[in-house]
């Protein structure tokens, strides 16, 4: 198991904690319009209030609500991250075999390239209006705009993976007597697998940016659909303490792909430490 490197960690911090420090001074001595920018502590507040499932009433206040804890946090965290999942299982579940036949073939790669190489550019943002018009509203447009933004992340790098093989590798398999099924099972799609799982972190990154974009869009629960409510309102602590979790979801999948990567990968060169 690697071992956690604290110095490492705490040098990460000092540039995270500088921007607090800076934006922390600037509420303070009322630099910007709170409305505009709240302080640190009051997205902190609001953080926790749109995290924790509580609600607690004033004796006084009879039936009245004195103060409460939404927990729309929780729920709109597992919101996004299931439609994460299933747009990106489905987006990688097709990359993978067709960037596979088109690496392993020169006659597939002719035929498909073209038509990839023309989609490729668009951004999923811009399928919005023809995803709502062919899958209405809910989650059905949105797995679909993430499913694109996860597909050409892998599609890309398993045609790589597969085409950038190592040459000696492949005359090697066939001095040995390899059959075109064994070579393909035994030394390209291994060979492949750094450039594979490169793809998959990309996707899975894309798709967290997509969900976003969709949610404000196309869906009414999720972290993309909170933060566009927030600002209808004008409630920027909600806004910035919205965006905060996405970066730390972000985060959190990100050190989780490569920690899984790292251990898969750990035969390969230079990962051996």
């Amino acid at each position: 198991m690697a071992r956690i490197d604290w110095r490492e960690v705490g040098v990460g911090l000092v540039v995270p904690a500088l921007v607090i420090a800076l934006w922390h001074t600037a509420a303070q001595l009322q630099w910007v319009n709170p409305q505009v920018l709240p302080s640190p502590a009051a997205v902190v507040a609001k953080w926790i209030e749109y995290l924790l499932p509580l609600q607690a009433y004033d004796p006084a206040a009879g039936s009245k609500l004195a103060w409460a804890f939404s927990g729309e946090l929780i729920h709109d965290s597992l919101g996004s991250l299931y439609r994460v999942f299933v747009g990106f299982v489905v987006g990688a579940g097709l990359a993978l075999p067709i960037g596979l036949a088109m690496g392993a073939s020169r006659h597939v790669y002719a035929w498909l390239n073209p038509l990839v190489q023309l989609l490729r550019p668009i951004p999923p943002i811009a399928y919005i209006p023809l995803s709502i018009l062919w899958f209405g509203l809910g989650n059905p447009p949105a797995i679909f705009l993430i499913a694109l933004g996860a597909f050409f992340p892998v599609l890309m790098n398993t045609v790589a993976g597969v085409r950038h093989v190592d040459g000696i590798y492949l005359r090697a398999a066939r001095n040995l007597g390899a059959s075109g099924t064994t070579m393909f099972v035994r030394v390209i799609l291994p060979a492949a697998v750094p450039y594979i799982l490169s793809g998959v972190r990309i996707g899975i990154g894309t798709a967290f940016i997509v969900v976003i974009v969709a949610e404000m869009i196309a869906v009414q629960n999720g972290l993309g659909f909170r933060i566009t409510e927030a600002r209808e309102y004008f409630w920027s602590d909600k806004i910035i303490a919205g965006m905060l979790t996405i970066g730390v979801i972000g985060l959190a999948i990100d050190i989780g792909v490569n920690k899984l990567n790292n251990h898969l990968l750990r035969w390969h060169r230079g990962l051996e430490n």
